[in-house]
């Protein structure tokens, strides 16, 4: 018994020590914002300060081969580690898709990843457009995708018998996620709401293991499939009125065998740890049980310090940004009044939706004692975007543009990880609602009524 409890003991030991791969990345991104250069994968982040000429070196362990995210603060690319990686990572961050290349142990699938990414949105144009066509035409435009990703990859000298495998598997996904996404993405792009896909549509495999650890450590397109799927069975499920998706989620996800998969459902359902839902706290406790991902638990520890503090009559935090007519203006130039706060972007479809809601709402209070003050988070890049958008459609109330878009103080003290965020703020800079209901719903006006405004 007592070598059978030592032979058990070396074995758990054994497999908690087992060590991790490490890998050297290295190479020169020019031309970069902040001078920083991150590699991010489940459960792991890797931040590289680049140096004055933008070249950089680093040695560093992975907990697994597969795919990860290389990013700059404008840009993204797709990034294969694995064993005995050596790559060397060259780009100019300005034109970051066109100059980026890789040499080096591991650059043969690294610049498949690229080259495969290219030859996709050559074939595809844009989402709007892959989708927007019929049937028929869809479906020989996706066998064409699949078939040049394929043929792409047969012709990559990649010796890792592995890798070729794997990255088969996730050409399939890749195809299943357009598959499956086509019935919604069409009726939206094509304006035909009451479309039907045809009986000989492909339907989605419903003997894929969406539990697979390994394929969702190395397919992207394998997580997006899980992702989608996942949210799909929720929405079906909600209730008219339902706001959040917990209820349903939580208990699907206790069920999932890989840790990963349930870490990004886990970060997912996070989103609805919100200063508007009343049931935050349980929220907040029962996914830090069960997440194991240490990163993302601290990130929601301090997200959630910051929306307990966001209650009904704590002071606002304050803002003081350009005005598009002139100057500045603060929130605590506004006071005296209420104050209902839409912070929004140029690029957010949801929205634009409610600007129509937000100008009826407006012009139904004008004159009475509430400011309406739409802030954009746009970047500076955008910033003349975001002007003649507001002059082309005629946006009332007080534009004011945040001064570091998503990084914006008083975006980050408020939490806000999602766009269109609305905030009501009453006359002494006290919160009424950290989140506060939109211009579509009518429970906004309902709102101002209990409240006197007039």
């Amino acid at each position: 018994m007592k070598n059978t409890l030592y032979l058990l003991l070396v074995i758990l030991l054994a497999s908690f020590s087992a060590p991790k791969e490490t890998v050297t990345v290295s190479g020169k991104i020019t031309n970069t914002d902040d001078g920083k250069l991150r590699i991010k994968g489940e459960s792991f982040e890797k931040e590289i300060t680049l140096k004055a000429d933008g070249s950089f070196s680093e040695t560093f362990q992975i907990d697994y081969a597969g795919s990860y995210n290389l990013m700059t603060k404008n840009n993204r690319s797709s990034l294969f580690l694995g064993k005995n990686t050596k790559l060397t990572i060259n780009a100019d961050d300005k034109n970051f898709t066109t100059t980026l290349k890789f040499s080096g142990n591991g650059s043969t699938e690294n610049q498949y990843f690229t080259d495969k990414v290219a030859a996709v949105n050559k074939l595809m144009v844009n989402q709007q457009e892959f989708f927007a066509l019929e049937e028929a035409a869809f479906l020989a435009k996706l066998k064409e995708v699949r078939t040049t990703m394929t043929d792409l990859l047969n012709k990559a000298k990649i010796s890792d018998v592995a890798f070729k495998k794997n990255e088969l598997k996730s050409i399939g996904y890749f195809e299943q996620l357009q598959l499956l996404n086509y019935p919604a993405y069409h009726k939206h792009y094509a304006k035909k709401e009451s479309f039907t896909p045809s009986d000989a549509f492909p339907k989605f495999d419903e003997k894929t293991d969406l539990d697979n650890e390994a394929d969702f450590l190395f397919s992207s397109s394998y997580k997006q499939l899980v992702a989608t799927k996942f949210n799909n069975e929720l929405y079906k499920q909600l209730g008219e009125n339902d706001e959040y998706t917990y209820k349903l989620a939580l208990p699907e996800i206790k069920k999932l065998k890989s840790t990963a998969i349930k870490n990004a459902h886990l970060q997912n359902v996070a989103y609805e740890v919100g200063a508007g839902n009343p049931e935050a706290s349980m929220l907040y406790n029962e996914i830090m049980t069960l997440s194991t991902d240490a990163k993302f638990k601290e990130n929601l520890t301090a997200k959630f310090n910051k929306i307990s503090s966001l209650t009904l009559g704590k002071p606002s935090p304050k803002f003081d940004y350009e005005n598009f007519k002139g100057g500045k203006t603060s929130l605590e130039s506004l006071k005296g009044k209420y104050v209902y706060i839409d912070v929004w972007a140029t690029w957010c479809g949801p929205c634009r939706r409610e600007i129509p809601s937000l100008q009826k709402v407006e012009e139904q209070y004008h004159g009475k004692n509430i400011e309406f003050v739409s802030m954009s988070i746009d970047t500076k890049k955008d910033y003349e975007k975001w002007r003649k958008f507001v002059e082309e459609k005629k946006l009332g109330g007080i534009q004011l543009f945040a001064d570091n878009d998503w990084n914006s103080k008083f975006v980050q003290d408020y939490g806000i990880e999602g766009i269109p965020r609305f905030i009501l703020v009453d006359p002494n800079g006290n919160i009424v609602s950290a989140d506060a209901p939109r211009p579509s719903d009518p429970k906004l006006v309902a709102k101002f009524e209990e409240l006197g405004i007039k």
